[in-house]
């Protein structure tokens, strides 16, 4: 209990800069006698902390002797702040911690950049995954999971969780999958349900060279798009500059490699009219089948236009 208010009178001491006894005994609800030992213990610990007395007496703290013995220089304190704000956008840092830090090192974080990696429409369930997720990784506990694959078949597995990666604004988890007996990565996204169990695991390292095949089940082919330049702010939203070649009638030329699954044809797909295949040839045939599918499957029958007309 002591220890807990001597850290909480350091904290509020390095914001306010000083303090009066009274003031810190009504905060903390001790007697002055309390607080006057408290800070002779800080003082004995190496504390540069003194009182005054006096009209504008109190208790003060040697700021300058403290930023002495920090290890930062001022841009890495910057950085680290910054880096707290924005893990706060996905709950790993509240602003208890970062107002903390911002009185240890005597400087305000400067909110110049702000870093949002939810999607809109985001339900509580989404956050709910991420915080249980975040907790296996700390705790080492391992996971269970139903897990909906590219192919669309659903199945139920034990997972390692080791980090969490967010690409492409998309959230993943790269974990040891105890049913596969490798290392995998996860779309978060497509984890319909998830159990911490009371199993605990010994933490591991992700492997650094990745196998697409083996941790993804996902092989990248190298691929040629055309877009129309009506498409073309989803075109540099999506693909990097130096994938993209304007064309002199304005389309879009797009060299990249992406996945060979389900999803590549529904993303072509989204594009309507506005993509066209270059490469390779089986996939421009591929989606120009998906695409009559859809509409044979959408189409309007006779029957039901004499219906809708019969409503009318």
């Amino acid at each position: 209990m002591k220890e807990g208010r001597l850290f909480q009178i350091l904290y509020y001491l390095l914001e306010k800069g000083h303090a009066t006894a009274p003031e810190l005994a009504a905060r903390f609800e001790v007697s002055n006698r309390t607080i006057y030992r408290d800070i002779d213990a800080l003082s004995a610990s190496g504390i540069p902390i003194y009182a005054e007395k006096g009209r504008n007496g109190g208790i003060f703290l040697l700021h300058d002797h403290v930023l002495e013995r920090a290890v930062f220089s001022d841009a890495e304190k910057q950085t680290l702040l910054e880096a707290l704000q924005n893990l706060a956008a996905v709950g790993g840092a509240g602003d208890e911690v970062i107002k903390k830090l911002s009185a240890l090192f005597c400087m305000e974080a400067e909110n110049w950049l702000e870093i949002d990696f939810t999607r809109w429409g985001k339900t509580p369930g989404e956050q709910q995954k991420f915080d249980m997720l975040k907790e296996a990784i700390f705790e080492h506990c391992i996971v269970k999971i139903t897990y909906v694959g590219t192919k669309g078949i659903e199945t139920t597995r034990k997972i390692q969780p080791i980090q969490m990666l967010c690409k492409m604004g998309n959230w993943y988890v790269k974990a040891y999958c105890m049913k596969k007996e490798e290392f995998r990565t996860f779309k978060i996204s497509r984890i319909t349900e998830l159990t911490l169990l009371p199993e605990t695991f010994l933490p591991k390292s992700y492997p650094q060279t990745e196998n697409q095949n083996s941790q993804n089940d996902v092989t990248l082919r190298d691929m040629v798009f055309c877009f129309s330049d009506s498409a073309a702010y989803r075109v540099y939203d999506e693909f990097d500059s130096d994938q993209i070649e304007r064309q002199k009638d304005g389309s879009l030329l797009v060299r990249t490699k992406m996945p060979e699954d389900v999803w590549l044809t529904g993303y072509l797909l989204s594009f309507g009219t506005e993509v066209e295949v270059i490469e390779p040839a089986y996939l421009r045939d591929l989606l120009a089948k998906q695409a009559k599918r859809i509409y044979e499957k959408n189409k309007i029958q006779p029957n039901q236009i004499s219906a809708m007309n019969h409503k009318t």
